[in-house]
């Protein structure tokens, strides 16, 4: 079987279900495991990914507004390399090449026009059913089945620990710095498990706009900035959006010393198999006393 991956996680997924000698394309974001690099990308970012928040913010509020994707897939390589299956995504417009996109392409490049697997995950059950998805639509179901037990094993690690902590501290994850926006979907499943009280959202519920005043309000213990799409070093060249507002300086989490950055694009915005070392990762963060060894190495970098 020849695979076409247009996602980081897809990516993941399909490695990890022993299928990495068979992908023979990937995103231009697709970047683990290490094997994968090299492969043929058969996407690319109509913008400049590499600027600041606000400005990759304004680019793509620009190009949804007039219906456009963000990316665009490079339809020479697609046809050049024939793949019998395609995983992508449907759940975000700014995430992946769209899902119309894809569809299309296949039909009119294509001969045999490829199967297509569609993610789209919100909490994380969402994310283990396309574990599962992907499995079945290669002929290795009960891999699926094996990787979504071995994580669920590790996450009943976690909520049996941090259902005997004292004290669940205020949790807020930043997901985009500027406009500012609390993480959603399945974040609020995560920090919960991890040990925490996590009051912007519902499991399930969109990343959301956050005003300062409305930030004040939460009076946060802990923050963990984690922008969509960033790996730590970007992240940490855009925290004087933070740092530099009056308002920061007041925050209880900023007093004691409780901000941090994480590789928010490896980890917790990755819906794939490293959601496992993603709830490790917040459960370290928030209740280091019984989950500081859990923490991937450089992972996050504190803040303050």
């Amino acid at each position: 079987m020849r695979i076409v991956s247009l996602l980081p996680s897809a990516t993941e997924i399909v490695c990890a279900l022993g299928l990495g000698e068979s992908l023979v394309g990937v995103s231009h974001e697709c970047d683990w495991p290490p094997e994968i690099v090299g492969l043929p990308v058969v996407t690319e970012a109509k913008i400049d990914v590499t600027q600041g928040s606000a400005d990759i913010d304004v680019a793509v509020r620009g190009l949804v507004s007039e219906g456009l994707s963000v990316y665009r897939i490079r339809t020479d390589v697609l046809a050049e390399l024939k793949p019998d299956l395609i995983v992508t995504q449907e759940q975000c417009d700014v995430c992946a090449v769209s899902y119309n996109e894809v569809v299309q392409a296949t039909r009119e490049l294509l001969r045999q026009p490829a199967a297509i697997v569609s993610l789209k995950p919100v909490v994380l059950r969402d994310i283990f059913s396309d574990f599962e998805r992907v499995a079945e639509a290669t002929d290795r179901a009960p891999a699926g089945r094996s990787l979504v037990a071995a994580i669920e094993q590790r996450f009943e690690h976690i909520r049996e620990r941090s259902s005997r902590v004292r004290s669940r501290p205020r949790v807020v994850c930043i997901e985009w710095l500027s406009p500012l926006m609390t993480a959603g979907n399945w974040v609020p499943e995560l920090v919960t498990m991890a040990g925490g009280a996590y009051n912007c959202g519902a499991p399930g519920e969109l990343s959301a706009t956050i005003g300062w005043d409305k930030l004040r309000e939460e009076a946060p213990d802990v923050i963990i900035v984690m922008p969509c799409g960033f790996k730590l070093p970007q992240t940490e060249r855009e925290l004087p959006e933070l740092t530099r507002r009056p308002e920061w300086q007041a925050l209880p989490a900023v007093r004691n010393r409780r901000v941090y950055a994480i590789d928010g694009n490896s980890y917790v915005n990755r819906p794939g198999p490293r959601i496992a070392e993603s709830g490790e990762l917040l459960a370290g963060l928030i209740q280091p006393g019984f989950f500081a060894s859990l923490i991937p190495p450089q992972s996050y970098t504190r803040v303050a």
